[in-house]
């Protein structure tokens, strides 16, 4: 299944490939807001947050999140005495939601052994959001550890560094004992960042900077001129498409209804607009009649969209004016408090759309 044996086999060029990929790093390390200064021991606390913050989306994206939560909640301690509603009011926008829960639920649990992370992969794994890539990553970085974090970046690294034949998604055993076959005894956590490094600035999935990487020589993609045809990939399927509709019920001094979602399940706890159900098929004539209070509705030109893991989804807003309490579980909102408690994503984009075209 690998194709590159010797980098198993050959104790000497694996440490040659690492010796390499260090010396890269010392000299082109992004400077990130939760890295510590060369010579300085990793703070656990700021890697967890980082590496729980940083999953499902992008380094750009997460780095405000991190100093905002870090001014707020400057350590864990501090994080587990905030509220449940503070957390997901502070991830708005980030998506996948819970990882607040799992977030406020950790740093409880940490707060509770005095504010210790563990440095084994195995107790960090168990604890609430930690799954096998963020403990391996904690374990390497924060306390030095012998581990092998294997996330998308570096599973493409590694692919294309043994031209691997099969999917990731297929090999991902085979893909995890070359990463841990790597992993250095010393330096594994700045060895694991590197290759985080060298997955976002050079071995990209599209142009790879192949001549600027210290992976080059030991290389079989490259060696085959063909690094853009590793990772193999497997045919995507389309997405499904859900549609529903919310409904934006404005009074006269221009507040609109909102709710809370429930704490489990897809986007948990977010704040959104009142709306029917997300189903694979339309009501057929008009979503107006599944409003949850009544109103004379209009519909808004046009849709708001958003992608999901699973599902794409389709919601039509409706406009209208409304003055009594609304539904049990309903509250007012003015414009200016959006983006303080805790609209998801698509709800912003719906409370948009309705601001700009009711």
């Amino acid at each position: 299944m690998i194709a590159n044996l010797d980098l198993l086999e050959s104790k000497a060029k694996r440490d040659a490939l690492v010796e390499r990929t260090l010396r890269w790093w010392d000299d082109h390390r992004r400077t990130l807001p939760w890295r510590a200064v060369p010579g300085r021991r990793p703070e656990p606390y700021y890697v967890w947050l980082s590496e729980i913050l940083l999953q499902q989306t992008t380094v750009p994206a997460a780095a405000p999140y991190y100093l905002k939560f870090i001014a707020k909640w400057p350590t864990v301690e501090r994080l587990a005495q905030a509220t449940a509603d503070d957390l997901i009011a502070e991830f708005a926008g980030l998506g996948y939601y819970a990882r607040a829960r799992n977030l406020h639920a950790c740093a409880k649990e940490i707060a509770a052994n005095g504010g210790r992370f563990p440095a084994d992969e195995a107790d960090l794994a168990s604890l609430p959001g930690v799954g096998p890539y963020t403990a391996a990553a904690i374990s390497a970085i924060a306390f030095g550890r012998r581990a092998a974090p294997v996330d998308g970046n570096i599973a493409r690294i590694l692919a294309r560094l043994v031209a691997l034949e099969q999917p990731v998604r297929h090999a991902r055993r085979a893909v995890s004992s070359l990463a841990r076959a790597l992993a250095p005894d010393e330096r594994a956590g700045d060895f694991a960042q590197a290759l985080m490094d060298i997955g976002a600035m050079i071995c990209r999935p599209r142009e790879p900077k192949c001549a600027a990487c210290p992976l080059q020589k030991d290389c079989l993609a490259f060696g085959r001129g063909t690094p853009e045809a590793y990772p193999r990939r497997t045919d995507a399927m389309a997405k499904p498409e859900r549609r529903g509709a919310v409904f934006f019920a404005t009074r006269a001094d221009g507040a609109f209804l909102a709710r809370r979602r429930p704490p489990k399940g897809l986007l948990a706890s977010t704040v959104e607009l009142p709306g029917t159900s997300w189903t694979a098929a339309g009501p057929g004539r008009s979503w107006a009649a599944a409003a949850p209070m009544a109103a004379a509705w209009r519909k808004i030109p046009g849709a708001v969209r958003q992608s999901f893991t699973h599902f794409s989804l389709r919601l039509t807003v409706y406009a209208g004016g409304f003055e009594d309490d609304g539904p049990d579980g309903c509250f007012w909102v003015h414009p200016d408090a959006v983006d303080a408690i805790g609209f998801s994503n698509i709800m912003r984009k719906a409370v948009r759309h309705a601001l700009e075209l009711s």
